[in-house]
Parts: structure tokens; C-alpha cells; sequence
């Protein structure tokens, strides 16, 4: 018989459908009396893949809060048992006082036991004239629900950086886990059904749901491939569920995803 692949398509978000078909001349049995010694046969079919996060890029937006904490992105690659940290993004209170808390954000890859600082995100807090005193030229001035007067600035390492740019087409697993020592409790994580109602997911800013109570999280599939997606955490200060804006710990991600060792939905549709 003959198989042939009749069409391979991608579309715009790097799924790859596949046609083909295939026919050959089975045997008979019966039939041969009557001289027909075979039939055609033939078949076609159509599978569809979709690509698998290889790439995965975080840039913090604002961190608030009383509390110091910290998020790890933790990977294991495949044929390893233990995670190793990919990224940090930490944050310490700068001290000054007002309800809602500012301070500085530090954002980090991690290769080995090599750390590199990739952005940084220093919030200033203080009086109008203050502000418009000791700020360069340009800055932004906000003012919280609280009525606090704050303007914060980030900085990227390189100055064109895009944030914490992760390479994960290496790891079988993904989870983040943010450590809150004045919360209760003090270690959150993704995959943990008791800690990741915390977590917030959406397509926007404003469209950020909380993930339900007892679900885990799978990293490969809540990063977007090739557009941002929105993500935020609740550091334990506000008991869940409640709404994204009392969230304090608010950053973007995106993905870059192809075809790799990682499995990925595979589709039979014809």
C-alpha cells in the first residue's frame, strides 16, 4: 500500500496539524469467486500538536506590604528528583510607615550558584513636595487608596532587559513557591492545594481570578504562549478568597513555546 502526507499546517499560536492518508489493496476471500482478487482501501486522517513552554520571561509590575517575601520559579529537569531554583523575586519593606507598605523588589536568575540581578523596582514613599523634591525629573507620583504618596522606579540589567528571561525546554517540572516568614502560613506554593487558592491567574490586570481552593497549578500551562499573561499573589495578609486588588504582589509573564522532549496535547481530529 501507500501512505502520503498530504498537508502540514502551522497555525499562529505554533500548533502544527497534520493530514494524511493512506490506502492499499486487501485480499478477498469469498469474492474471488466472482474474480474480484482484491479491494481498495483507504483511509485519511488528521492529528493536531500543540508546542510545549520552552522559554518563560518574568517582569515584576508593584510589590507592597508590611512583609518581606520571596518568589521562587523551582525546576526539575527531566530524569532529575530534585527541584533547583530558576528565579527569584524579592522584596523588603522600605520602612516609612504608611498603611499599605512600599519598598524595593529585586528580581534574579539563577544558574547554579551563580545569582544575577536582572531588575530592580524602588518604591519611594513620602509627602507631595517631598517627592517632587528629591525625585528626578519625570518620575510618576501616585497616590494609593490610603491616600499615600508614593513613585516607583524600575531598573534593568541590561538596560534593554525584558526581566528574568527563564530557559525550561530542559525541565519536566515547574512550580513557584513564594516564602512569607510573618505569614501564616509562611510558605505558599503552586502545586500545593492547601496554599494556591493565593495565587492569582488572569489575561489582564483587572482579569485576574483567584485559583480555586484544592487546585494545583501546572506552570507549562498557566504561562501564555507569545503574549503576556497577568499573575499576582496574596502574601497572607487578607484571608481567600477575596479580589485580586488586595493582592500585593503583582508581576507579568510570558512564554515562548515549541516543540520539544516535553509532552504536549496531541489531537486526533480526523
Amino acid at each position: 500500500g501507500t501512505a502520503t502526507l498530504t498537508s502540514v499546517n502551522v497555525d499562529s499560536f505554533g500548533a502544527a496539524t497534520f493530514t494524511a492518508t493512506a490506502n492499499y489493496p486487501m485480499r478477498t476471500n469469498f469474492m474471488q469467486i466472482a474474480r474480484i482478487n482484491t479491494v481498495q482501501v483507504g483511509v485519511g486522517s488528521a492529528v493536531r500538536k500543540t508546542p510545549a513552554l520552552v522559554q518563560s520571561t518574568f517582569k515584576v509590575t508593584k510589590v507592597s506590604g508590611y512583609w518581606a517575601k520571596t518568589m521562587t520559579l523551582y525546576g526539575t529537569k527531566f530524569g532529575a528528583t530534585v527541584a533547583k531554583p530558576l528565579m527569584t523575586i524579592s522584596y523588603s519593606y522600605n520602612g516609612y510607615g504608611d498603611p499599605k507598605g512600599y519598598g524595593t523588589t529585586t528580581v534574579s536568575t539563577i544558574n547554579g550558584s551563580t545569582s544575577t540581578v536582572v531588575q530592580k523596582q524602588v518604591c519611594t514613599t513620602g509627602t507631595l513636595k517631598s517627592l517632587q523634591k528629591s525625585l528626578p525629573a519625570g518620575s510618576v507620583i501616585q497616590t494609593d487608596q490610603y491616600g499615600t504618596r508614593y513613585s516607583c522606579a524600575d531598573t534593568f540589567y541590561p538596560a534593554n532587559g525584558a526581566g528574568a528571561v527563564i530557559d525550561v525546554s530542559q525541565m519536566d517540572q515547574l512550580y513557584l513557591q513564594m516564602d512569607v516568614p510573618s505569614g501564616s502560613p509562611k510558605v505558599l506554593k503552586s502545586n500545593d492545594p492547601t496554599t494556591s487558592n493565593r495565587l492569582y491567574i488572569g489575561t489582564s490586570t483587572t482579569t485576574m481570578p483567584e485559583v480555586a481552593t484544592g487546585q494545583t497549578v501546572d506552570i507549562f500551562t498557566a504561562v501564555p504562549c507569545g503574549q503576556p499573561g497577568y499573575q499576582a499573589w496574596e502574601d497572607g495578609g487578607n484571608p481567600v478568597p477575596a479580589d485580586v486588588s488586595n493582592a500585593d504582589f503583582f508581576y507579568t509573564v510570558q512564554g515562548k513555546c515549541d516543540f520539544n522532549q516535553r509532552p504536549s496535547n496531541t489531537v486526533l481530529t480526523q
